[in-house]
């Protein structure tokens, strides 16, 4: 079979990323513009911003992806982009420019869903996905449980209800006085403190797959309160330790019963708050223990980038699922209706 390479693009929200991927699975290039130390200042991604600067590097980070793969146009067999979801004039850079690249260059155009692009940054692990696979996407604005039966072929079991999981984990953070982003200080924090010291609460809801983060937040936020009231001495370490010993009890509750249903052969995790320790190692500990194939990607795969989008892209290029220059982004992209 001849080699298919894809140009993908990725601005959803605060990284310009620019990849070449052959076949899905080989990185020619893969170019990330960060932005994380200008929005640290404000303690959050600022949109406005975040769109200014992809306007600012977009065509410079193309061209780097070009260089580092050593390779032309003439190489190129379609341009992947993320539509959705994220920041709108965020994903509005990336999707523009894309079209004006397929037009310019007559290549065919490849719409990827953000969080696909996530399960696929697994692609990467020299690995092949065992089916059925029970995926776990976690980020700063997805928490979500599927089931994969093949490549591309997904049932949505859970998802969060309100506070995506890595949201929680920035709001918590900056309340305690770690900063931004909050994932990563949380979780290192957490090792100097003790788990079972301060009792947070599980959201109970319908269904088990289902998730929610905001009580557990606002039990956080309640704790500090009292603290305050009573003046006495907060440990940020112990409700670090406590709040995500917290988070992965419910994430490993979920999972379990997912398990327990579908059979899976595999347990995928993905997404930036993929690069958590703990969560980590809880899935690896479940994995084991249920016989699983446990796929996570590397680090430096877990936050947002071009790659994973390409090797999404590369399955929809097999099955010819090709976009139009009418193409737009889709800030508001639930993963079900991308699906279904």
């Amino acid at each position: 079979m001849t080699d298919i390479n894809i140009l993908a693009i990725e601005s959803s929200c605060d990284e310009t990323a620019v990849a070449i991927v052959t076949n899905g699975k080989i990185i020619r290039s893969n170019v990330v513009a960060s932005q994380i130390e200008i929005h640290k200042y404000f303690g959050g991604v600022v949109p406005e911003v975040a769109s200014r600067k992809h306007l600012e590097v977009i065509s410079s980070v193309v061209d780097t992806a070009f260089s580092k793969a050593n390779l032309t146009w003439d190489n190129i067999d379609a341009i992947a982009v993320t539509f959705g979801p994220g920041l709108v004039g965020a994903l509005l850079v990336g999707v523009s420019y894309a079209k004006a690249l397929a037009f310019a260059k007559k290549k065919p155009l490849i719409a990827v869903h953000h969080i696909e692009g996530h399960i696929y940054a697994n692609n990467f692990n020299n690995s092949e996905f065992k089916f059925p696979a029970l995926a776990t996407i976690i980020s700063g604005g997805h928490t979500n449980l599927l089931e994969m039966s093949d490549h591309r072929t997904y049932r949505l079991l859970g998802k969060t209800k309100d506070d995506a999981i890595g949201e929680a984990f920035d709001k918590v953070a900056r309340a305690i006085g770690l900063g931004y982003p909050g994932g990563p200080k949380i979780d290192n924090v957490a090792y100097q403190g003790k788990f079972d010291s301060i009792k947070f609460p599980i959201a109970k809801l319908n269904s088990p797959y289902d998730f929610s983060f905001s009580g557990l937040k606002s039990s956080v936020l309640n704790y500090l309160n009292q603290m305050q009231m009573k003046q006495e001495e907060i440990s940020v370490e112990n409700i670090a330790a406590s709040f995500q010993y917290t988070i992965v009890k419910t994430l490993e509750e979920a999972i379990i019963c997912a398990i327990k249903e579908i059979k899976p052969q595999s347990l995928l995790l993905a997404g930036g708050v993929a690069a958590n320790s703990h969560i980590r190692r809880s899935l690896k500990n479940i994995s084991d223990e249920y016989d699983l194939q446990f796929l996570a990607p590397s680090i430096e795969f877990c936050t947002d980038n071009a790659a994973m989008i390409g090797a999404a892209a590369y399955y929809k290029y097999l099955n010819d699922e090709f976009s139009d220059l009418k193409l737009n982004a889709k800030p508001q992209l639930p993963f079900e209706s991308y699906i279904n």
